[in-house]
């Protein structure tokens, strides 16, 4: 999902990247700052094998992972058609089109059905409350933003499934549903073990939260990132966090 006021792209072109493109026009939700940062932010340090990008859209963030790490299994999951179709092309026009796999899938038939372990999983799930009373012939991308095409606890329940005994989670959600969420994960045995509290300016108030989860329980590592000093003044943290991906950083 997108960051707020800092979207990056509401038009069908296609975004290019340092090393690859997305196209864009069949999905519902574009390329936004929310992917880009988790992307960038996914930890890869463990050297994992195998990554599971789940809700992958046009598979901006495997692409970003693909870039950044040697991992021989990059798959992602996708249950819009429309968006699966599109990441499997975005897929194969990339340079790493030899480690990326899509699955048209919902993600507990998927967990269930699945005989891998990743050792990374990467998800940037809906999380806009549905309306009371939805509108007649809501768009699609209306429709992708709503927590309950995949909820938070469907999601971590597959998580704690699909994720290796040494693996990392990393997902990104509103600052707002942070303690729920870490709450909601100790359930089925994960733990937080790092925050990245992200704000658009150092004036504004935390909107994001990107949070790294793993089996084992240790102290919480918390930082912070301001995104912007003013309109279209980035700050060195975030350019240094994305630089190997924007073409302008």
């Amino acid at each position: 999902m997108e960051f707020g006021i800092y979207k990056l792209v509401l038009m069908n072109n296609p975004f290019h990247f340092k090393q690859f493109t997305i196209h864009q026009d069949r999905c519902a939700m574009k390329v936004g700052t929310d992917g880009v940062l988790l992307g960038a932010w996914a930890t890869v340090n463990h050297n994992p094998s195998s990554i599971l990008d789940i809700g992958a859209g046009t598979g901006l963030i495997a692409l970003m992972l693909a870039q950044r790490s040697s991992a021989e299994i990059i798959d992602a999951i996708e249950i819009d058609a429309d968006a699966y179709e599109q990441c499997v092309d975005n897929f194969e026009n990339s340079p790493w089109n030899d480690r990326l796999f899509c699955y048209h899938a919902n993600l507990q038939e998927f967990a269930g059905e699945i005989g891998e372990k990743y050792d990374l999983i990467v998800s940037n799930p809906p999380y806009f409350k549905p309306p009371a009373s939805p509108e007649k012939g809501e768009d699609k991308r209306a429709k992708a933003r709503f927590y309950n095409a995949l909820p938070f606890n469907e999601l971590l329940e597959s998580v704690s499934l699909l994720l290796s005994d040494e693996g990392k989670f990393c997902v990104i959600i509103p600052f707002a549903e942070e303690a729920t969420f870490i709450q909601m994960a100790k359930g089925f045995g994960l733990y937080a073990n790092k925050i990245l509290r992200v704000k658009g300016t150092p004036e504004a108030e935390v909107k994001r939260s990107l949070i790294e989860f793993s089996f084992a329980l240790t102290p919480c590592e918390n930082s912070e990132l301001n995104i912007e000093t003013s309109r279209h003044v980035y700050t060195d943290a975030y350019s240094n966090l994305t630089k190997d991906f924007y073409l302008k950083m």
